[in-house]
Parts: structure tokens; sequence; C-alpha cells
């Protein structure tokens, strides 16, 4: 039986970018035209959450998308 442990890496980075999409939507939101100083902290601390999640899907993705070729590579030269 194939291992296709890189596929969970797959999978893994796809919902943290998902995560990282519906909590910029439902947290940080779209910033007020105006905000005050609190405001305009608040939700910059909130869309840098999302974007370092976003990153960290992003990378676990493509290191799954990278294990994957190298392991259908190994699997192809025996």
């Amino acid at each position: 039986m194939r291992s296709h442990w890189y596929l969970l890496f797959i999978g893994a980075g796809i919902m943290l970018i998902f995560v990282s999409f519906v909590y910029n939507v439902m947290v940080a939101g779209i910033p007020y035209q105006d905000p005050t100083p609190e405001l305009a902290a608040r939700y910059a601390f909130h869309a840098a959450v999302a974007n370092t999640l976003f990153q960290a899907g992003g990378v676990v993705f493509l290191a799954g998308i990278i294990a994957g070729v190298l392991s259908f590579a190994r699997r192809r030269r025996k």
C-alpha cells in the first residue's frame, strides 16, 4: 500500500488558507473610512494575524506539493 502522507500537508495548507480568509472577513472586517487610532490599531492587528495565517497556509501547501512531487519521482525511479 502506498503512503500518501503529503496529502495531509496539502489539506492542512488549504485549511489554513481558508481559516485565514474567514478570520479576515469575520474578525478584521472592512476598515472604517476614518477610524479612530484604537480602531485602526485593532484592524491592523487582526489583519496581520490573518496575513500570518495565510502565509503559513501557503508554506504548508507548497511543502506538501514539493513532498508529493519528490515522492512521485522516487517511486518512478524504482
